[in-house]
């Protein structure tokens, strides 16, 4: 609407014989670029500069109108074609002033090109163009969240030597990245260090102390903070207050979070949807499971209120946990009353709950039915399935669901793996199920689940202590042939990214652990499956990783 009534305007002041300039097109381009039309901003670029407009007008571009589409194609991810204009800019003898540049330089890192980020600001010096704070925050912002906080405080001094004063978004990043790496002393230190330059805190830097104090459990440093931003006038917010609540209740600190839910809405800070699938999964995860049930109730009744299918996946998972499975029941089958979709969670909650009870038939026909309706089980949904299985001594059924993963590119994880470990040990003619057992391809996991998998994966591998089923022949070759079977996923696993400060000391961990069991695979079992499966060289695998 706002393109139409843009350009309209620009045929009427052409119609009277008004001829726009630079300026003009300049301005409807950085307008259209800023209300989300900047495909429609660079169409119109490449009609004038090439002379064929409507508007049979042909005109030269500036600096500000490159910058505005440029600007605009990096917030829409479209790189490429933002790059193009830009060697195209440079092409027509336009220097790249600072803005251009950080706003390049912020499309590349949004799509994960550190190196072309960093190769362009090199560049940026060395056109000699002075890089400002938000470019400095925009490569600080990057490094922070990727765990770099070395490199980053290489940069923020770099910052300092130029004259470029940090301001609080800059602390706040920094402090983020050293709690991302589990430094949290040097987070407190600079959080202390930026009021003193007179960089005050603000809400944000206030949520990540305290979110980084709730996840160690430290609710009383957690809610000193809160008091205090309170006492200078800081009005906390919607995240604030979730964050807290979910420290709270990880400490069982039920009583303290109640009031804290009160005192929220006190301070006239609205409880959203968030808040409620917090308050809801903390009782139940305290205990409290029919005072959740109350709560949601409550929610129920309130026509203002819309209940969202995590909040009603907290309750049903409490109520399973709690033995109270034909009341899960019957709020699973209220959900499509409220125009709730069932997902995958909410399935493999119900899964879970059904299995527990043992009804293991059950819990296949209510995956069929998920399925059925479009929703797929994931790793966990199979996961917990197989357990089901296994807890009911259907070792077939097991490899029947593995051979279903497979089909369905469902990547096995580190549970997948421990539970083949429990299957193979109880079976005696172990064997035969080894060879009925598919393989996994590789596939990248996602950033997210790098470190979790990773750690876990390293953490079940020592739980299993490998060296006391070394000398049992049974448990030593169950376990050697399992893990070569899911070797292709544990090396991708392992593999994902080793500079990545947290995947360090598991990754070596676990190299060490597969070096071991290479050496007693190569004297010890003559499986031509498992053999045919060592591609890698774990001794090689293990000098890579050695850091220097």
């Amino acid at each position: 609407m706002i393109a139409l009534e843009a350009t309209w305007l620009l045929k009427k002041m052409i119609a009277f014989g008004c001829r726009p300039n630079v300026v003009t097109f300049a301005t409807l381009i950085h307008g259209l670029c800023r209300s989300d039309n900047t495909i429609i901003a660079l169409q119109l670029h490449e009609q004038v500069v090439n002379g064929n407009s409507k508007y049979g007008v042909t005109c030269k571009p500036n600096v500000v109108w490159y910058g505005s589409i440029i600007d605009g194609l990096c917030k829409d991810g479209f790189i490429n074609k933002a790059k193009e204009l830009f060697l195209e800019m440079k092409g027509s003898g336009i220097p790249a002033n600072a803005v251009i540049y950080t706003s390049f330089i912020h499309g590349l890192c949004c799509v994960g090109d550190w190196e072309e980020a960093k190769s362009l600001f090199i560049e940026m010096l060395n056109q000699g163009v002075q890089p400002t704070i938000v470019t400095f925050n925009v490569l600080l912002d990057e490094l922070c969240k990727n765990g770099k906080i070395d490199e980053a405080n290489k940069l923020y001094q770099l910052m300092i030597q130029r004259g470029v004063q940090p301001d609080t978004y800059t602390y706040t990043l920094l402090m983020d990245g050293y709690c991302l790496v589990g430094r949290i002393h040097e987070a407190e230190k600079l959080f202390v260090f930026m009021a003193n330059k007179g960089c005050m805190p603000d809400v944000v830097s206030y949520n990540i102390l305290i979110d980084v104090y709730c996840k160690n459990k430290k609710a009383d440093q957690a809610m000193s903070l809160y008091r205090e931003m309170i006492s200078k006038g800081i009005r906390p917010d919607v995240v604030i207050y979730n964050t807290l609540l979910i420290g709270l209740f990880i400490v069982g600190r039920v009583g303290d979070a109640r009031k804290l839910f009160d005192e929220m809405q006190v301070n006239d800070v609205a409880p959203n949807s968030y808040i409620f699938t917090t308050f809801i999964d903390g009782l139940c995860k305290n205990d409290c499971v029919q005072d959740a049930l109350e709560f949601f109730h409550t929610l129920e009744e309130n026509p203002k209120l819309q209940i969202t299918i995590e909040i009603a996946n907290c309750l049903i998972d409490g109520l399973s946990k709690s033995r109270r499975i034909e009341m899960a029941w019957e709020l699973f089958h209220r959900l499509p009353h409220k125009g709730l979709v069932p997902d995958v969670v909410t399935y493999s909650i119900m899964i879970n709950g059904i299995c527990r009870e043992g009804e293991v038939e059950k819990a296949i026909s209510l995956l069929l039915d998920m399925e059925e309706k479009g929703c797929f089980p994931d790793v966990i949904t199979f996961n917990i399935l197989m357990r089901g299985f296994i807890q009911n001594n259907e070792t077939p059924k097991v490899v029947e669901l593995l051979h279903k993963m497979a089909k369905r590119n469902v990547i096995p994880d580190a549970t997948t793996f421990s539970i083949v470990i429990d299957l193979l040990g109880k079976e005696e003619n172990y064997g035969e199920y080894l060879n009925s057992l598919p393989s996994f391809p590789i596939q990248e996991p996602t950033k997210s689940c790098m470190v979790l998998q990773c750690g876990s994966l390293v953490k079940r591998m020592r739980s299993y202590k490998f060296k006391a089923c070394y000398h049992i022949p049974h448990l030593r070759d169950v376990m050697i042939s399992a893990t070569w079977l899911f070797f292709s996923t544990i090396m991708t696993i392992l593999f994902c990214d080793i500079r990545c400060p947290p995947l360090g000391d598991a990754f070596k961990r676990g190299a060490e652990l597969l070096e071991n069991l290479m050496d007693v695979t190569r004297e010890e079992l003559p499986d031509t499956r498992v053999i045919d499966c060592m591609k890698w060289n774990i001794n090689g695998v293990v000098s890579f990783v050695k850091f220097p």
